[in-house]
């Protein structure tokens, strides 16, 4: 039988030795909900199934270091739910699947009817909504806590706090060790007072916005914690804390083997009238045997973690509330979310993984009707899972050209990437002899299905053509500069651009991706991966690659959306030259408008056009230098006042290379989820 926690306390002391310190992990620890009543739904509808199932897959995705995942469940409004989770960023990842899990049963009784909730614990957040909230900034509603004991020195103490505060935010805001927007600080008031502070964004954010986020919330400190020994805000997007004691975890350092002859005192008791759950600390030294010591000690805090409290409470004595533009209330209507029962996706520490039984169902086995096309991964097929999502499965092929380290590189850094313009990874599979991607299913397939047909081109009007280059833009843009890491996607190409059902584009396949760090701006390699006719020629000829040679695809990409016409192709049309200096000798001649694809003539803007080509031929200059920034693209496609450079003439030899490199013609079969072509290429 376990010891009581009293008896393993008084076990522990009577060692009476000075070590390291421990933090005991108690149950989730409940701060506060918002229920919003604007927007409910029924008993038994397709939205309380679908919002089952989405709190289902949140808690089963809180177990790797990341501390944040989002996902969606249904296909159309008003069904569709949108959720996420934050976990505190100094958590383990068994304390933030415990604290999601507990917010995914405990919003579902708090918040039994409304389509729009929130809740936050000391450990957690979790938010859920029937429209978009991903990647989107959100100020309201915000919560405000204080703690009730007044600070000595208040006006000192608060311009202190103001200082500190805003150097946090500025270390949350450019966090590069974690990427998850999260930072602690620790700042002397006194000599013997210190200061201990922890802010955090939503690692979607943009670092734009986590600033944003941060900033506003900031001043509103006065209003409702000023000359206060503790306060926190917390909002949606973002939240903050301060408190004159350690509230959150230190790395523990490792002991010496040698002992201490003058071990230090344990932390005296404090006073503090704290809000929320404040950790015990147990002093233990070394002049017993070791074995024992970790054996109850381990015990001890193992028990302790496992004990749940009976009941919470909504206000801690010591704590006050305040509420900031809140709407809503408290409901507790019991509702019992058993409808994933056995059907739960699960992750690893390092993919998020689903259960090959519950592939083979929604795919019928890998059912030849339900194959959506091939490429050089491997086949894809359409899938339905038990809840009505729909999905696209990739199964990479025995005789694929890629293995195991692609499979795996896509998996890695799609699964941390968060854009509205990004396909969302959903899950794979390492079951067996197989190794599977799962996808949101995209209705309308790829790009190229649409562009490169003469009869469905005409569903892309100008204003659509326009719409899907800025999404583009806007997603590698992304990629480049404003994601946690500093991605480049080397194989950017219309066919992996996917289309949703309102025709919203979303890149897709990271296979051949690869994460710069810090600084770093290019990079060199010996294996040339891509598809040819969109590669920088610097990349081509020599394997050197950076931000500017996504910035040349997208080029390539642009000029494609146009004209309606392929680059790879383009060589063997009656013109003798690539659409690359076929668009360049038009516009040096003043003749661009006739690039324009012949079904845009009804619907086009005819300068929207001539300065989008424009912005293509800047973007497929032979010298990397010349080549804007993507961020200096999508200013360039919303302004209209904008003075744009003069382009030099683009790379001409691509298409030569392209032209003798290529054996056999491209494969460019239609499939959901697209192919990624592998060439190598010796440099000339």
């Amino acid at each position: 039988m376990m010891p009581s926690f009293h008896v393993c306390m008084t076990l522990v002391f009577l060692f009476n030795l000075g070590l390291s310190s421990v933090i005991i992990e108690a149950a989730p620890d409940y701060t506060y909900h918002i229920c919003t009543n604007t927007s409910t739904y029924t008993q038994n509808s397709a939205y309380q199934a679908n919002l089952g199932v989405l709190l289902s897959y949140l808690t089963s995705n809180a177990t790797d270091d990341d501390g944040f995942y989002n996902t969606t469940v249904g296909q159309n409004p008003p069904n569709i739910v949108y959720g996420l989770f934050l976990c505190r960023g100094d958590l383990s990842p068994d304390v933030c699947q415990d604290c999601v899990g507990t917010a995914s049963r405990d919003i579902m009784q708090q918040c039994p009817k409304q389509k729009v909730a929130i809740v936050w614990y000391e450990e957690c957040m979790l938010r859920y909504s029937d429209q978009d909230i991903f990647s989107t900034l959100a100020y309201d509603p915000q919560v405000a806590l204080l703690n009730a004991q007044n600070i000595s020195e208040p006006e000192r103490f608060n311009h202190f706090l103001d200082t500190t505060m805003y150097d946090l935010a500025n270390q949350a805001v450019n966090d590069q060790t974690t990427g998850k927007k999260f930072a602690t600080k620790e700042a002397n008031f006194t000599g013997i007072q210190k200061l201990y502070t922890l802010a955090q964004c939503t690692p979607d954010l943009t670092e734009a916005d986590c600033s944003k986020c941060l900033t506003t919330a900031i001043p509103k400190i006065p209003d409702c914690c000023s000359g206060m020994r503790g306060g926190r805000l917390l909002l949606p997007s973002c939240n903050f804390r301060y408190e004159v004691y350690l509230f959150y975890n230190l790395k523990v350092t490792p002991p010496t083997p040698t002992p201490r002859l003058n071990p230090p005192a344990a932390p005296a008791p404090s006073t503090r009238g704290g809000e929320g759950r404040k950790a015990p600390w147990l002093a233990i030294g070394t002049s017993v045997s070791a074995f024992l010591v970790v054996a109850l000690l381990g015990s001890c805090i193992f028990y302790i973690w496992r004990r749940k409290r009976p009941a919470r409470d909504e206000k801690k004595n010591s704590q006050e509330v305040q509420l900031l533009d809140f709407g809503g209330g408290r409901l507790a209507d019991d509702y019992s979310n058993e409808i994933l029962q056995g059907e739960k996706q699960v992750k690893s520490q390092e993919f998020p993984l689903i259960r090959l039984d519950l592939i083979y169902t929604a795919t019928k086995h890998f059912a030849d009707e339900n194959k959506l096309g091939e490429g050089g991964f491997g086949p894809v097929y359409k899938g339905t899972l038990v809840d009505g999502k729909e999905i696209a499965v990739k199964r990479l092929s025995r005789t694929s050209g890629q293995g195991l380290q692609e499979f795996k590189n896509e998996v890695t850094l799609i699964a941390k990437l968060q854009h509205r313009n990004l396909v969302r990874l959903l899950g794979c599979c390492l079951e067996g002899n197989e190794l599977l991607l799962i996808y949101e299913y995209m209705p309308n397939k790829s790009l190229d299905v649409f562009l490169f047909d003469s009869n469905r081109g005409v569903e892309l009007d100008w204003k659509r053509r326009l719409s899907i280059i800025n999404g583009i833009a806007r997603g590698i843009l992304y990629l480049h500069e404003d994601s946690r890491l500093r991605i480049i996607h080397r194989d950017l190409k219309a066919s992996n651009v996917l289309l949703d059902n309102e025709m919203n584009p979303k890149i897709s396949d990271f296979g051949m991706a690869r994460i710069f760090g810090g600084n770093q701006s290019e990079a060199n390699t010996n294996r040339v991966v891509g598809t040819y006719g969109y590669m920088a020629p610097e990349y081509a000829m020599e394997g050197l690659f950076s931000v500017k040679s996504d910035v040349f695809s997208f080029g390539v990409l642009l000029l494609e959306i146009i004209s309606g016409k392929k680059n790879n192709g383009f060589y063997h049309s009656e013109h003798g030259q690539s659409l690359l200096t076929f668009a360049w000798k038009l516009w040096s001649q003043g003749q661009g408008s006739e690039l324009m694809d012949s079904l845009l003539m009804q619907s086009c803007v005819v300068i929207e056009v001539l300065k989008c080509i424009h912005i293509g031929l800047l973007c497929v200059q032979e010298d990397p230098a010349d080549r804007p920034t993507m961020s200096s693209v999508v200013v360039m496609l919303v302004s209209d006042a904008m003075t744009l450079p003069q382009p030099t003439q683009p790379a001409f030899s691509v298409g030569r290379l392209v032209l003798r490199s290529a054996e056999s013609p491209t494969n460019d079969k239609v499939c959901s989820v697209n192919e990624v072509t592998n060439s190598s290429v010796s440099p000339r």
